[in-house]
């Protein structure tokens, strides 16, 4: 996954009372922690940064979270992991960019192509998430979020079977409000004619990197060859 940087341009985009302190990251590993806007309990929508991989409030242990980064949009109405989240803690996570692998290559050890996906005009755009807030025995709080996935559209369907749900900026309102209890049409693949994807370096299998040249078109080719100084990068698992 990728953060956007332009401050101004995500306050205006996801509608923040105020501008929220950003850089940009080319690379993002779950676990991390990742941009999430919210409605705060002044009724505003905020920029706050929480940990990706959602450990719900009845959780015993926090490691949990690295098993939900994801939640499938089909279930999380009934599933004990996401359904108090998705009744009352839905979030966007800003962004304008992100990766998914595709196998290219025959014979016994085919590679994986990383792919850089997002807007055609390169517009940032609101994954749909769902936040939750955890407290040990201690009473320390840890704050965490997972991103919905859904079918993937007609032009993702080759890389993977299943997409990030992108929420469009006209219906931001009605998923971070709970008082909009029936969103489940929003939880639907983005359309395809309004996306793009091209292939980038295979230095992104490495989370040590995270550097604008990572969001660069290169050839298939060239993606997979590893600079002399450094030893291969391991084979990247879909995000999503």
């Amino acid at each position: 996954m990728r953060e956007l940087a332009l401050v101004g341009v995500v306050a205006l985009a996801f509608g923040l009372a105020h501008p929220p302190e950003l850089h940009a990251r080319y690379n993002i590993a779950p676990m991390t922690d990742v941009p999430v806007v919210r409605i705060s309990t002044a009724g505003e929508r905020e920029l706050v940064r929480m940990r990706w991989g959602l450990v719900p409030r009845w959780a015993k242990d926090p490691s949990i979270g690295a098993k939900m980064i994801n939640a499938r949009g089909e279930t999380i109405a009934d599933k004990p992991s996401f359904r108090t989240a998705y009744r009352r803690h839905r979030c966007l996570l800003p962004a304008d960019g992100f990766y998914e692998w595709v196998q290219v290559g025959d014979g016994p050890h085919p590679k994986k192509q990383p792919m850089h996906i997002g807007m055609k005009d390169g517009t940032p755009f609101g994954f749909a998430g769902l936040f939750e807030r955890w407290l040990n025995a201690n009473g320390e709080v840890l704050d965490t979020c997972t991103i919905v996935t859904t079918d993937a559209n007609e032009l993702l369907r080759p890389i993977h079977d299943r997409m990030p749900v992108i929420i469009a900026p006209a219906q931001y309102a009605r998923w971070l409000d709970p008082a909009h209890a029936d969103v489940v049409d929003l939880i639907a693949p983005c359309p395809s004619a309004a996306m793009a994807y091209y292939p980038v370096s295979t230095r992104l299998n490495n989370v040590r990197h995270d550097d604008a040249a990572l969001i660069e078109s290169v050839t298939p080719q060239a993606s997979a060859v590893e600079p002399e100084h450094e030893p291969p990068s391991p084979e990247q698992e879909s995000l999503f």
